[in-house]
């Protein structure tokens, strides 16, 4: 009788044994991605070897500073914002043109590059290094965002005729060695977490928020749904009076 009780204590419930899956799933998940973000570090210190015989591969063009600029006084200081909102942008030819449609037809038009805007995340981060006398060349500005459904701000330089493009030969020099085996394994984790269900256990479990903005615009459209709640109630109620 005792043997009896004591198999029916050790006895897990179906609830028990589903969260017990779960946690082990949960597991399992986190194994890999500490996995994944380890082999990350790992391809990206592996040391650049210059090669013998440094090549040609297309054109690079980037921004510096203009002639006028240049031989003013404040040369350093615009040379350290372009540092960090410079863009670099690679082509096959010296002319950096892309197709496009019009009427119908196909022509070659070039391409347009512009410098950097700065997030706000990255406004804010004293990490980047923007000094008082900098912010005052950027100016606040916000657009709306499709695909995270909200309003975003960024700051743009308002001086950008300080800059003028340069085109230079794209030099390789140096190469990277593969180790195969390390990217089939980095490929195999990457394809596995980047399941859509994979991605959203990632984000609740280990970063610690499901989706912080998706809850943040639906609080938005429950408050205004309310608010246009309350404006019909309003006017039902002055109806109501009126006909009194």
């Amino acid at each position: 009788m005792e043997n009896n009780n004591l198999l029916f204590h050790r006895l897990r419930s179906a609830r028990s044994r589903k969260r017990t899956g779960i946690k082990d799933v949960e597991k399992q998940i986190r194994k890999k991605y500490n996995r994944s973000e380890k082999l990350w570090d790992i391809r990206r210190n592996i040391p650049w070897i210059p090669l013998e015989n440094p090549y040609q591969r297309g054109f690079v063009r980037f921004f510096v500073l203009n002639d006028e600029v240049k031989r003013s006084k404040d040369a350093d200081f615009f040379e350290g914002i372009l540092k960090k909102i410079n863009t670099y942008m690679y082509s096959e030819s010296r002319l950096f043109l892309k197709k496009r449609k019009k009427f119908g037809r196909r022509i070659y038009v070039e391409k347009e590059q512009k410098l950097n805007c700065i997030s706000f995340y990255v406004w804010t981060d004293p990490k980047f290094g923007l000094t008082p006398r900098e912010r005052q060349y950027f100016l606040r500005k916000e657009e709306y965002n499709p695909f995270t459904k909200r309003n975003e701000i960024y700051y743009e330089f308002i001086e950008p005729w300080r800059f003028t493009l340069r085109i230079k030969p794209n030099m390789i020099t140096h190469y990277k060695p593969v180790d195969a085996e390390l990217e089939k394994e980095y490929a195999q984790l990457e394809s596995y977490l980047g399941q859509h269900k994979i991605k959203g256990i990632i984000q609740k479990k280990i970063y610690g928020k499901s989706n912080p903005w998706k809850k943040e615009y639906e609080t938005e459209l429950i408050k205004s749904r309310k608010y246009a709640a309350c404006i019909m109630s309003a006017t039902e109620i002055a109806d109501y009076f009126e006909d009194l």
